[in-house]
């Protein structure tokens, strides 16, 4: 017997059904029954987007992300500046050992 595929459902699509559960013009049976999404799913989906709220609204956490993505940035380049090194070391050891081994 074959597993079946869990569904997965993309961001934008889970952004219409919670703007549908918070409309409140239908239930969230109905809204169960529509999309073909167990209810108990759509509370979950709905809370996380209630909890995630008030973070867009607030400076500090977006203050926070931008820090984070220079820091990530910086240490890139710094991967990138190592990978570079090891690379010319690489090529300098192989041709190095090459008129090593010729002289022998």
């Amino acid at each position: 017997m074959q597993k079946q595929k869990r569904k997965q459902y993309t961001a934008a699509f889970k952004a219409k059904v919670i703007k549908e559960i918070l409309r409140e013009e239908k239930t969230v049976s109905q809204l169960s029954a529509e999309y073909g999404i167990h209810s108990s799913q759509l509370y979950k989906w709905r809370d996380h987007a209630l909890a995630g709220l008030p973070g867009l609204f607030d400076e500090q956490s977006e203050k926070a992300l931008v820090e984070k993505e220079i820091a990530w940035e910086k240490e890139r380049e710094a991967l990138y500046a190592e990978i570079g090194r090891l690379t010319t070391e690489k090529l300098w050891l192989e041709k190095k050992s090459r008129t090593v081994y010729k002289e022998r």
